[in-house]
């Protein structure tokens, strides 16, 4: 059974072709999701919600918020413009060759490794993960010549 506020957002778009909002598709019916929708031209709020996975091939032009939810990893082909916050959550990978235009948060979550090819614009932030203690040397080698770090790693 779908939620209240799907069944709401779906009576208004059957009554009166209101589409239903894309962040209302992404959490409740991910699947009815359309190729041009999976490209977001801003940011993507999810911060507290219940979302457990996201769509493969979605583009995020710019900063998406994670914070607080239950996700554990993301889907191959995810792009970020700008930034991706993924503090307090369970993730425990990184799909390989993700690229993040700006600071890529990692904070209190258990990570344990970063994957080869992975391309962080800004900042990376390891505060209380189990990779802060690790060099920024052995950090940069777990992403491998492919990949780059252009600020500061964070611990």
């Amino acid at each position: 059974m779908q939620p209240n506020i799907y069944n709401f957002f779906k009576f208004l778009n059957q009554k009166e072709q209101r589409p239903i909002p894309f962040r209302t598709k992404l959490i409740y019916a991910p699947k009815t999701l359309t190729p041009q929708e999976l490209n977001v031209e801003g940011n993507l709020n999810l911060n507290n919600t219940k979302i457990t996975s996201l769509p493969d091939g979605l583009t995020v032009e710019g900063d998406l918020y994670l914070f607080k939810t239950p996700i554990t990893s993301l889907p191959d082909g995810l792009k970020i413009g700008r930034s991706l916050f993924l503090r307090n959550t369970p993730i425990t990978s990184l799909p390989e060759d993700l690229k993040v235009g700006g600071y890529l948060n990692l904070v209190n979550t258990p990570i344990t490794s970063l994957p080869k090819g992975l391309k962080v614009g800004r900042w990376l932030d390891l505060a209380n993960t189990p990779l802060s203690n690790k060099t920024d040397e052995e950090i940069r080698a777990m992403i491998g010549p492919n990949g780059y770090v252009n600020g500061k790693i964070l611990r």
